[in-house]
């Protein structure tokens, strides 16, 4: 591969990484950093993708292990802070980014009280919206393990959602959208 080719590579996924790794930090600045890492990680070692997923899958899967690795560095297992959430400003009233911004935080508040297991999964799944073969892949688990995994982590998080939400899947496809 050229480093032409990797360029376009890194222009088509560096968005999608990016995102990926910021739903664990949440921290710019490290977040980058870590992009920054995964990308000369996946330079370094272009030659050892076999081609048995997609170069997204083997990226996400890269990604995740810089993660672990800078959490382990820091000796912290904090996978989400509750902090201020930039919504998009498309054309909607100060009154909907405010409530939207407390749906998240209370998705955000919901995800944090999962087991680390039932955390990952729901972000590969159901917010990155990756498929089960890429989730196989990046875990290293058995698709009815993932499909197990999915249904059990959405129950736990449905009981830590807080009461009195009507309708916890559409809620929470809509807020997981936005993320």
């Amino acid at each position: 591969m050229t480093s032409e080719d990797f360029e376009s590579l890194y222009f088509e996924y560096s968005d999608k990484i990016y995102s990926y790794i910021f739903l664990y930090i949440k921290n710019k600045e490290i977040t980058e950093d870590l992009t920054h890492d995964t990308f000369y990680k996946a330079f370094k070692n272009i030659n050892s993708f076999k081609g048995n997923s997609t170069i997204y899958t083997w990226l996400i899967k890269i990604a995740r292990n810089i993660v672990f690795d800078h959490f382990r560095r820091k000796k912290v297992l904090r996978f989400f802070s509750i902090e201020k959430h930039d919504s998009r400003k498309d054309e909607i009233t100060p009154q909907e980014i405010l409530i939207k911004g407390e749906e998240v935080k209370l998705l955000y508040e919901a995800i944090n009280k999962l087991k680390l297991e039932y955390r990952e999964i729901i972000i590969l799944r159901k917010i990155k919206e990756l498929s089960i073969k890429e989730i196989s892949i990046i875990l290293g688990w058995s698709e009815t393990k993932i499909k197990n995994t999915t249904s059990r982590a959405l129950a736990a998080l449905r009981k830590n959602f807080p009461k009195g939400e009507e309708d916890f899947n559409e809620k929470f496809t809509e807020m997981g959208k936005t993320l």
